[in-house]
């Protein structure tokens, strides 16, 4: 549906109110607004009174009779805000709701996976019923079938709720009650039902526990959730969350907007303020969480004199321990930094990122607000949770893995737990499970290094204890808007630091404040970007790019001579392929991608090697050799021109086993990058006009490789390079913290510490590099396309880029075959 047309929707046009623009999308249509009006309504399952829908359909009832199909039908979660009407009026429980829809499902045939995450953990909440449960159900259900009178599904399932977690500041309400009702309660129970009914809504907290529960399993009582305009929400790592499929629903997608905006210092209102949402749903969607476990009440925990003596004796379940625990640890923490609370700043405009350098850098001083200290935010992508999840590594680490992939943040007060159970961890083998063990390893060592550490305040003057550290998944927060975004990093965070690398298949979260150690841009993380280095050093591996749609009759003559493959399909992480079925693979992808091809290995996979970044004070006359790679020309080149000062990566070498000798047309590169490009793009746009059809264009061998060039300032002329030296090429280059190897993240974070990358004269000195090098690398890749790429108009260098753009990640794809071989990027000839 049109958005327009569901604002319009929302806030109660009628037709004859509505502008004259939305009346055209509805074609000039009353019955077709009208229509819409009730399809919007079902769906987003709003209340018939103070809508208008009212003004639409007549009939009350029947409009939540549909509500009520429609929900089942497409697995949604029981409507909780609208059970007065829901348990009082159609006399349909949450238990009765979910009893239906797994008879359906099981009718059907279908698998655990069909049911939504939520819906799947509300079930399990309610009717006991996990992926174990529901397969055993189902082989009964099955067997059943071979005998002639076939048990019903109904029997099948359970016919009463299983004991629920209660909270005592939840309210009882009285549901739909009839005399026969009545006479099958015990005394105890009719008693507690007159007081419910007589004495009006109650806290649980007051009555007995045990009766409560018994009214709830009937059907007598139903239970409201309710959430105040300044309450503070806790996230606790999950427990009981079922990782089915999401389906874009409108609740499933505010809750994880919620899921990842939401923190115990921010309330609900204020949460509403910078997700600018309307508040009464953002209170429906606190309420789902707090019913379902996830989320608990900060200082919601009464005395327990005050409570009901039936309370004293509940059950605590794993997940009310685990909460506990966190309040434990959220209440120390609060106590870390006393001096903070005194502290103010100012709101900080994040509707726009057009502020100048000073206003910028100054932003990052406001490291407070709302009462309390900002943090850093230490962005990751979905491999790390994978890692987390499927190496088996540590029984309690699978719910913080978990919190991290669906939640999409773990908060510096789970990070004390989360970090007791990265020690456990002990070495395994090789191959995966020794990757999965590396990462987790070396994710503890930069928590530990990040969190609270004095050498990473912005201002030691003004916060010399350092800042806590915030885990947040780069795809959650693609799941904001931009302006929302924006104002939950401000809001939240004073500085952003990437893990390295980020996966190809994200979009990086591009930023100015807070400031980002990191991509700056998207496309940085690009395939654009591996030619933009090997355009300004003159150095890498022959690399081809081909746009989508080319096809090969034969391998490009540059690669023949290689084994071993380096592919990369637009989007996707590169992968090592042999030379001998590469063919067919390459046409096969490039039917659906431009694809980028690289030489890898001579007869084998090559060697590689990494250079951190900030580069070491080496001196003017170190020679180059194995471990001093940052002696390497190609990396003294890059360093000459890209600021490698201020912000933290590092450089992979490769060593694809062939020594390339001096090129006589080999030439350094001009400090104004880009006019050799404009050269080579004239030379190569002629031949390729000349190459006939034989070849449709390509995106995957625009590269090739010279290490030959004279660009080292060590004073040997050309030729007399020594051949090690000249066996290495630069690869690639990713900013941000390393997570992947130990030894590297560990002189990263060295040098981080020590050159004060993450003070303000170091953060001001990195947003201007940052925003010269994204306006070098969208100039490059203008050149190299067909089509304009340029800032969107007012933006700052950081924005995200028009043009022709991936659907996926909005970076621009190529529309030419080009070709780096020998030093020069051009298009290739298609030889």
């Amino acid at each position: 549906m049109n958005a327009d047309v569901e604002f319009h929707i929302r806030h109660n046009y009628t037709w004859a109110k509505l502008p004259a623009s939305v009346k055209q999308v509805m074609g000039n249509s009353q019955k077709e607004y009208e229509k819409a009006v009730v399809t919007f309504s079902i769906r987003n399952q709003l209340r018939y009174k103070g809508n208008l829908v009212r003004h639409v359909r007549k009939d009350e009832k029947r409009y939540y009779e549909d509500l009520l199909q429609y929900s089942r039908e497409h697995l949604l979660l029981y409507p909780y805000h609208l059970s007065d009407i829901m348990v009082k009026g159609l006399r349909i429980t949450p238990f009765s709701y979910y009893l239906r829809i797994m008879e359906d499902t099981m009718a059907n045939e279908k698998s655990y996976d069909s049911l939504p995450n939520f819906t799947a953990a509300d079930c399990l909440r309610l009717m006991g019923i996990g992926r174990n449960q529901y397969i055993d159900l189902m082989n009964q259900c099955r067997s059943s079938k071979k005998f002639f009178r076939r048990k019903p599904i109904r029997d099948l399932l359970p016919t009463t709720p299983v004991d629920i977690s209660l909270e005592p500041w939840w309210i009882s309400q009285a549901g739909y009650i009839t005399e026969d009702d009545i006479k099958m309660c015990k005394v105890s129970e009719k008693n507690l039902v007159d007081i419910i009914i007589d004495s009006g809504p109650q806290e649980i907290g007051m009555l007995d526990y045990k009766y409560i529960q018994s009214l709830y399993h009937k059907g007598l009582v139903y239970l409201e959730v309710p959430i105040n305009d300044d309450d503070c929400i806790i996230v606790p790592p999950l427990e009981g969350f079922v990782m089915n499929r999401v389906q874009g629903d409108y609740l499933e997608t505010l809750l994880y907007k919620i899921f990842v905006s939401i923190d115990e210092h921010t309330t609900v209102n204020e949460l509403a303020n910078v997700l600018q949402i309307d508040l009464q749903l953002v209170k429906n969607a606190v309420s789902m969480f707090c019913r379902l476990g996830f989320a608990k009440k900060k200082g919601s925990d009464p005395d327990a004199d005050s409570l009901h003596p039936s309370w004293r004796n509940r059950p605590i379940s794993t997940q009310k321990k685990l909460s506990q625990e966190e309040q434990l640890l959220i209440d120390w923490g609060s106590t870390v930094q006393p001096a903070s609370s005194e502290l103010s700043a100012d709101e900080v405009d994040t509707a726009s990122l057009e502020e100048h350098s000073s206003a910028d850098t100054a932003s990052i001083g406001s490291a407070t607000t709302s009462g309390y200290t900002k943090r850093i935010g230490f962005l990751f992508d979905s491999t790390l949770t994978a890692f987390l999840m499927m190496g088996n590594l540590s029984p309690g680490l699978k719910s913080h893995a978990v919190t991290m992939f669906e939640v999409g943040k773990l908060c510096d007060e789970s990070l004390d737990s989360f970090l007791a159970e990265l020690e456990k961890i002990e070495t395994v083998g090789e191959g995966e499970a020794q990757r999965y063990f590396e990462h987790a390893n070396t994710l503890r060592k930069t928590l530990v290094f990040l969190r609270h550490n004095k050498d990473l305040s912005p201002d030691p003057d003004f916060q010399n204890t350092g800042l806590g550290v915030d885990l947040v998944r780069c795809e959650s927060l693609l799941g904001l808007d931009p302006g929302t975004c924006s104002r939950v990093l401000n809001k939240n965070y004073t500085l952003l630091i990437s893990m390295a690398p980020l996966s190809n298949e994200i979009r990086p979260v591009s930023s100015c404040t807070p400031q980002h150690i990191g991509p700056a841009i998207p496309e940085v993380n690009s395939i654009w970007f591996k030619l933009f280095l090997y355009h300004v050093t003159g150095c890498g591996p022959p690399t081809l790019l081909l746009v989508r749609g080319t096809r090969l009759r034969r391998l490009p003559s540059v690669f023949q001579e290689y084994d071993r493959l380096l592919i990369t399909t637009w989007g996707h992480d590169p992968g090592v392929v042999a030379t001998s079925n590469v063919l067919l693979t390459l046409n096969d992808a490039l039917t659906h991608s431009a694809v980028l091809i690289q030489a890898h290995g001579l007869y084998t996979d090559g060697e590689t090697e990494y250079v951190p970044f900030p580069l070491e004070d080496a001196g003017d006359k170190v020679l180059f050799s194995r471990n001093m790679m940052q002696a390497h020309y190609a990396v003294q080149k890059l360093a000459s021109q890209l600021d490698l000062s201020h912000t933290c990566g590092y450089v992979t070498m490769l060593k694809t086993g062939k020594t390339h000798r001096t090129s006589s047309q080999v030439i350094a590169m001009p400090t104004q990058q880009g006019q050799n490009a404009t050269d080579g793009q004239k030379e190569g746009s002629s031949s390729g006009e000349n190459s006939g059809d034989s070849f449709v264009m390509v995106n995957r061998d625009t590269l090739s490789l010279d290490v030959s060039s004279p660009l080292r300032n060590n004073g040997r002329k050309e030729g007399q390079m020594e051949d090690t030296e000249a066996e290495w090429v630069m690869l690639d280059m990713f900013y941000g913290i390393p997570l992947f190897n130990g030894d590297l993240n560990t002189r990263v974070c060295e040098r981080m510490a020590a050159q004060g990358l993450c003070r303000l004269e170091s953060l001001g000195e990195l947003l201007h590099s940052s925003r010269k090098l994204v306006l070098q690398l969208l100039d490059f890749i203008s050149e190299n396309q067909d089509l304009p790429i340029v800032p969107e108009q007012g933006g700052d260098g950081l924005a995200p880029v028009g043009g022709t753009t991936s659907q996926d990640h909005g970076v621009p794809l190529p529309t030419r075959n080009l070709l780096f071989h020998e030093g020069k990027l051009a298009m290739w000839d298609g030889k």
